[in-house]
């Protein structure tokens, strides 16, 4: 890895947003819109031709039947279910924390002022397929959507030629998913937007994808809501000479085998720690499986950068507002209230990223490029709404409509004065 030493703390920040910054690929933002158009006016046929010449499926029924769902559960390795079922407890008791509650304020005389929670109807979860299966996505995606109390979670994914991941789909009986289709790319994020014959419409859009699935989302969002923006995996490290290299590079490396334009970031005050992390990721990449994929990664976006002050490292990687953060100083809970910018913040080192991406708790799917300067982790939030209400008795609007009054004709809007006027209730 890269070394970076000897330069102000300016010149290294505006590194930093040169390489967090998120871009948009024209060629596939048009490429995107020909996809939604398409499946807009062709609905399931276009599914399918897609699903031909951009999967190299051929389907005539999208919907994942019951009993392949069932089989895959019961025919998964015993470890590896429970192993799932043991994360799905883990993020549903997390995820309970979270739940928003109505309320009702009865403070002012004759007011009665609240706000109504209520979950989303209908959501659809994306679950990359691709380089690799992801079936801890479906359980961060779906879980807190069941909790929130959504009427249906719709699962799409690519299709596979030899059939969809064993694991995914235990995992989405797991999650209580009420249906799964095989449909990938920017033409199920158009599905799902917009509807097709099979595919209902829904409400919501969450889940991580490639570059045309992040670019479907950007499209349809208005028609519905989205989660996020996913761009690359990141991590950014804090470390102190006291830390142990070899688990800083696997750490790493464990971002940067997600794909090749994963970011990964060292920021210490030791230089014998930046040497000996440099040397342990190149030891590493030697045996990594996705050693190709981690390699161009770790060559591109891979960065060590040297100050000399603990102070100097936590602003910096403010700067960097990563999607995965880990402390790894002495005491590393204390310096958690200095941390203003980060998706998940992992504690110690103890605490591996991989804890959080799989089996704690917390939810993976997270702000990143930068954007965790103001956005947050996928929660319960994301799939409940507000409704506010109000009531006033005639009392109380005859105390408050003369302000109501001035304040509608400060802005011009005699309309809004007249509204008011209409009841009778100006003092004279």
């Amino acid at each position: 890895m890269q070394i970076i030493q000897n330069e102000s703390l300016s010149a290294i920040k505006n590194k930093i947003r040169q390489a967090t910054e998120q871009t948009v690929d024209p060629v596939v933002v048009e490429r995107v819109d020909q996809i939604i158009a398409k499946v807009r006016e062709n609905g399931d046929q276009a599914l399918k031709d897609y699903s031909q010449s951009l999967d190299g499926v051929s389907l005539d029924d999208f919907l994942v039947d019951q009993a392949i769902i069932d089989q895959a559960y019961n025919q998964l390795d015993v470890g590896v279910r429970q192993a799932l079922q043991t994360a799905a407890e883990n993020i549903k008791i997390f995820h309970q924390r979270e739940r928003a509650e109505s309320f009702e304020d009865r403070t002012v005389a004759g007011v009665v002022r609240g706000t109504k929670v209520t979950p989303l109807a209908r959501v659809g979860i994306y679950v990359p397929g691709g380089t690799a299966a992801y079936p801890s996505s479906v359980l961060m995606n779906a879980i807190p959507a069941k909790v929130a109390g959504v009427q249906e979670v719709i699962m799409v994914t690519p299709p596979q030629a030899d059939g969809l991941n064993p694991a995914v789909l235990a995992a989405a009986k797991i999650a209580g998913i009420d249906r799964i289709y095989q449909i990938g790319g920017a033409q199920a994020v158009a599905a799902l937007a917009y509807g097709t014959e099979t595919v209902p419409q829904v409400d919501k859009i969450t889940g991580p994808g490639n570059a045309y699935v992040a670019a479907a989302k950007r499209a349809v969002y208005g028609q519905v809501d989205i989660d996020m923006i996913a761009g690359p995996s990141e991590i950014g490290i804090l470390a102190d000479e006291d830390a142990d290299p070899q688990a800083l590079a696997a750490d790493l490396l464990s971002q940067a085998e997600h794909d090749v334009n994963a970011r990964a970031i060292l920021i210490t005050n030791s230089l014998p720690l930046a040497q000996d992390v440099s040397q342990a990721v190149e030891r590493q990449l030697l045996t990594l499986p996705r050693q190709k994929i981690a390699r161009q990664a770790i060559d591109h976006n891979g960065f060590i950068y040297l100050v000399e002050t603990i102070d100097e490292m936590i602003a910096l990687m403010n700067e960097v507002a990563p999607e995965h953060l880990e402390i790894q100083l002495k005491n590393p809970a204390s310096y958690l209230d200095r941390i203003e910018n980060a998706g998940s913040v992992f504690l110690g080192k103890y605490t591996s990223e991989p804890l959080g991406d799989y089996f704690a708790g917390p939810n993976h799917i997270l702000p990143t490029g930068g954007t965790a300067r103001f956005s947050s982790p996928l929660g319960v939030w994301d799939f409940q709404k507000h409704i506010q209400y109000l009531s006033y008795d005639q009392l109380a609007l005859q105390r408050d409509a003369d302000a109501v009054i001035a304040l509608a004709n400060v802005e011009g809007l005699e309309g809004h004065a007249r509204a008011i006027e209409s009841r009778g209730t100006v003092n004279d």
